[in-house]
């Protein structure tokens, strides 16, 4: 049997996982169906613009993460970003910076769909990789958000002891839909490039003031509320934005918007959480964790990751 642990997501949770294992010299093994690592916390560029299209900053509340945070500070991966009352932190060069940087001497494939899992008598499990073919593992790890996780074991009709499926189960995510706007000047944001709105609009960031974008004299991101997002999540770019173009121009002043995308989050923030910080089924080798089990924060995906590997570990004692 392949002694190699099989994490799916190179998000936050799954790249803290894997460089545990791999510092007590375990074999891991990550895949991601994206072209990049990172989850929530990607960048898009749109022609000279780059935007932060998820995660925008995060904060620490947590002294385990806290001390993380001091680490990659000191490592320049992220720094302090100014505005609002509890101190915020954004990654450099983007938000994904840190992701990558995370991600550097762990063994990441990337472009790698998994349609299935299947766990055998032997105790091993089988990974169905979309055009690949399958790989086997001694352990898997599900770090992507847990409706996804579940559907890929209900498609190697795996079953899981009756309490963990019940507590997974009641995990629900919020949808999210992000406008990315390149504007022809600068915007009016403030200096740091951030304002909380009311309405259908959750917030805008100005990535140029952010320091993330220098191709464009603005590049925004912009969040739509959760409800609205919901309701109108399989509208079309152009009636999503007939319905907050009202709501975005006090924001945006004269400006015009030489170019838009819109990127659909169907998993963006858990609206209820797994009551425990990650889910570890030892009998089957299999653990589940993210930002679903620790919060919803950037601080609450790192905090599930690192919950699970000390789970593992101690499995292996």
């Amino acid at each position: 049997m392949d002694k190699t642990t099989v994490i799916i997501g190179a998000g936050l949770s799954g790249l803290l996982v894997a460089r545990e294992l791999l510092a007590r010299g375990r074999k891991v093994m990550v895949l991601d169906k994206s072209r990049g690592v990172g989850g929530r916390m990607s960048t898009k560029r749109v022609g000279n613009a780059v935007f932060d299209q998820g995660a925008q900053f995060f904060t620490t509340r947590d002294e385990q993460f806290e001390a993380m945070v001091t680490s990659w500070s000191e490592g320049g991966f992220v720094e302090r970003w100014a505005g609002g009352d509890r101190e915020r932190w954004v990654a450099r060069p983007s938000m994904t910076g840190l992701a990558k940087a995370l991600a550097k001497d762990v063994p990441v494939m990337l472009g790698q769909k998994v349609q299935s899992i299947q766990f055998h008598d032997c105790g091993c499990w089988e990974i169905e990789v979309e055009g690949e073919g399958l790989l086997c593992a001694e352990r898997m790890v599900m770090s992507s958000p847990v409706p996804q996780s579940l559907a890929i074991l209900d498609a190697g009709h795996v079953k899981l002891p009756a309490d963990v499926r019940v507590g997974l189960d009641r995990c629900a995510y919020h949808p999210c839909l992000a406008l990315m706007l390149v504007l022809d000047r600068p915007s009016d944001l403030s200096p740091e490039g951030l304002k909380l709105t009311e309405g259908p609009v959750r917030w805008v960031a100005d990535n140029v003031k952010k320091g993330v974008a220098q191709g464009a004299p603005a590049a925004l991101t912009v969040h739509l509320e959760q409800g609205f997002s919901e309701e109108h999540y399989s509208d079309s770019e152009e009636e999503i934005w007939a319905l907050v173009e009202g709501s975005l121009r006090p924001i945006l002043g004269d400006a015009v918007v030489d170019s838009r995308r819109l990127h659909r989050w169907k998993f963006s923030e858990p609206k209820t959480l797994h009551r425990k910080r990650c889910e570890w089924v030892p009998e089957m080798n299999l653990g589940f964790c993210g930002d679903g089990f620790g919060g919803p924060r950037v601080e609450g995906a790192a905090i599930s990751g690192m919950a699970l590997a000390r789970q593992i570990i101690a499995s292996f004692e």
